[in-house]
């Protein structure tokens, strides 16, 4: 019998541990809710630059604004269905201003070190493009139809830097991943796919109850029209959607298997993450 999560629990959860942003998607994705009050959520992050700090990243807790920060704005609006092309304009322009010299963007800034954040955000010296962020924001600007210069440059230099992958990290191929599902250029993307297919499998745990700071299939192929899905067999999808259903806990919330270094940051992502495996349990026909 399929393993399915239990959605009172988990209102439960949303309603005394997460921080309001997440109820608030959580309202829209599960209990009808109007997507301007996710809209307002994600704006109460927003900088005069443009651009979202304040913890939206919930590893970084400074003010600052951080490319990781917009990703994740624009991931939100886009998976809420409260898309703001005011907002995403204002982010992306300022991309422009601390984007490498090729373009795309880097993985984080020096200010990061303003306020509190986990110990493997580092910047990289020399300000180097970040597959991981550029994939993921120009993968959700293609997914949306929403063009701009900082867009096609950050194409360019994600075509490089996948023709040139050699021994790619998961988080890098999170951000592969987002560009390919969504880049028009379909046949090559196709391709690009079948060449890298043979890492992201090498990546992913395919045991579902292996412990420690594993990457599920899901996390790859979250979806059942995900790019990556093809590269794993129906039971191997199965037996980890099944165990997503179980992972739910006793107070109804999902928890995340990386290090817990602030309890800040923990409760912040596990009520994002709990509104993350809901989401994809129901996409997968579990809910």
């Amino acid at each position: 019998m399929k393993k399915t999560p239990d959605f009172d629990a988990a209102a439960e959860f949303m309603a005394t541990r997460a921080r309001v942003l997440d109820r608030r998607v959580f309202q829209r994705l599960f209990q009808g809710g109007a997507p301007e009050p996710v809209r307002d959520a994600v704006a109460a992050y927003r900088n005069d630059d443009g651009g979202f700090g304040h913890a939206l990243e919930p590893d970084l807790r400074a003010a600052a604004s951080q490319p990781a920060a917009v990703e994740m704005a624009l991931r939100i609006m886009d998976a809420a269905d409260a898309w703001d092309e005011h907002l995403v304009r204002d982010a992306i322009d300022w991309l422009v201003t601390i984007a490498p010299a090729e373009g795309g963007a880097p993985f984080g800034l020096p200010t990061l070190s303003q306020g509190p954040h986990a110990p493997w955000w580092v910047p990289a010296e020399g300000n180097p493009v970040s597959l991981i962020q550029t994939g993921q924001i120009a993968g959700v600007l293609y997914a949306r139809g929403f063009t701009h210069p900082w867009r096609d440059a950050a194409t360019e230099v994600m075509w490089r830097g996948i023709d040139q992958l050699t021994e790619p990290n998961a988080y890098e191929m999170f951000g592969v991943l987002a560009f390919l599902q969504h880049v028009p250029d379909r046949p090559r993307a196709e391709n690009a796919l079948q060449r890298i297919g043979r890492s992201l499998r090498a990546l992913a745990t395919l045991d579902p109850n292996a412990e420690g700071e594993t990457h599920s299939p899901l996390d790859f192929a979250p979806l059942p029209d995900s790019i990556a899905r093809s590269l794993f067999d129906e039971p191997t999808i199965h037996a980890h959607l099944d165990h997503l259903a179980g992972a739910q806990r006793e107070d109804g919330g999902w928890m995340f298997n990386w290090p817990a270094w602030s309890p800040a940051a923990e409760s912040d992502w596990r009520g994002f993450l709990t509104v993350d495996a809901l989401r994809v349990l129901r996409a997968n026909g579990r809910a």
